[in-house]
């Protein structure tokens, strides 16, 4: 998304798509709309020059495992793999925002989670903030978290962190919303949170400020 007349575009089941942040890029920049799915976006996308490739290029043998464990184990049902995000703000003022992830393990079939819906898991607007979310969907979804976050900034006054803090650490946690978001504001502020053991996250100024952390702290 971004954050410059909140432009938009996103895809979903899809399952030959190479880069499918990429065909989401083409789905705003090259069309009409905001959201394509299954095989309208696949052929979408290979119209505008996507690389198109077998489903067997997704496979990796530690998902399979996992997907075996989730069969065998009611538990892991809802455990979610490899989504991974970003946001920026350039030195124009803009914001952005993008998100991309292969879903629950042993989700139902056709099930689309919160990152292409724009304003759950992906929301940028340069009057408050971007953010991109992770964790499980369906909270995300019916709370529309990254828009939240924003509304936050923009009707009542808060500040990203604690608008952040108070979806993620309130919000969520009463909900039973497992996750976090990482968010840039339009003063270049940063907010990583997350209401769970762990996310893999990092930023980067044009300070040199960098950091990089695991675990929840």
């Amino acid at each position: 998304m971004d954050g410059n007349g909140l432009r938009a575009g996103a895809v979903a089941n899809v399952g030959d798509i190479k880069n499918p942040i990429s065909a989401a890029r083409l789905v705003m920049d090259k069309s009409e709309h905001v959201l394509l799915v299954g095989k309208g976006a696949s052929k979408f996308a290979a119209s505008q020059g996507a690389e198109i490739v077998d489903s067997s290029y997704f496979f990796t043998e530690k998902s399979w495992k996992s997907l075996q464990k989730a069969l065998e184990n009611e538990k892991m049902k809802n455990k979610k793999m490899g989504t991974v995000g970003c946001v920026a703000l350039d030195k124009h003022g803009n914001l952005a925002a993008g998100t991309s992830t292969g879903g629950m393990t042993n989700k139902k079939y056709g099930r689309v989670g919160d990152a292409p819906i724009i304003g759950c898991g992906t929301y940028a607007n340069n009057s408050t903030c971007a953010v991109s979310a992770t964790g499980h969907g369906e909270f995300f979804i019916r709370y529309t978290v990254s828009h939240d976050i924003s509304a936050l900034m923009e009707y009542k006054g808060l500040s990203l962190i604690d608008a952040a803090n108070l979806v993620v650490k309130d919000k969520l946690v009463k909900a039973g919303g497992a996750g976090g978001v990482i968010a840039v504001d339009k003063f270049g502020n940063v907010a990583l949170v997350l209401n769970t053991k762990g996310m893999f996250r990092a930023f980067a100024k044009s300070n040199g400020e960098q950091a990089i952390s695991i675990f929840k702290e």
